[in-house]
């Protein structure tokens, strides 16, 4: 039996792919009259400043849809959601944060359904221009009440809309 690749591993949860769902359905329901779409997994991006790698997010909010090359978009997303799995975590964290950093992606969600946590980070420049990331907000049941897409104000998704496993 074959390994795996990584990507294939990280629905290994239902909860995984239910968070991604309700994501994608309460925002893709506000954003239809918009010229921003909501992508859930499956939506490839490829970069050149990430040397043409294919990427591909648990989640996004691409204003950008034409930018195309063949199946990938290549058009930065505003937004990105990575719902966190035990085979993605480090990735999750790391080179895939570094990638949405360097590309310019404005708003990154990192999401634990088993914690039932939402980090939400943002990417700034400094003064010399490189690209940094820095912990805008943590959201936990205890402050639930502050979820909410700071580049999609209007748009709207509860925290217990978003951890519904029912």
């Amino acid at each position: 039996m074959s390994a795996l690749p990584i990507e294939d591993m990280s629905n290994a949860y239902i909860e995984h792919s239910m968070v991604i769902n309700n994501f994608v359905v309460e925002i893709g329901s506000q954003i239809k009259d918009s010229l921003c779409r909501v992508f859930g997994d499956g939506v490839q991006y490829q970069w050149r400043e990430n040397d043409d790698k294919v990427v591909i997010p648990d989640a996004s909010i691409n204003c950008n849809i034409r930018d195309r090359k063949n199946v990938s978009f290549t058009g930065i997303p505003r937004f990105v959601m990575e719902v966190l799995s035990d085979a993605t975590e480090k990735y999750d964290r790391g080179e895939k944060m570094e990638t949405y950093c360097k590309v310019g992606v404005s708003e990154y969600w990192i999401v634990d359904w088993r914690k039932k946590s939402v980090e939400i980070y943002m990417f700034d420049y400094k003064e010399d221009g490189k690209p940094y990331s820095y912990l805008f907000k943590a959201v936990t049941e205890k402050n639930k009440d502050e979820l909410g897409l700071v580049m999609f104000p209007n748009f709207k998704i509860s925290f217990d809309h978003l951890f519904d496993f029912a």
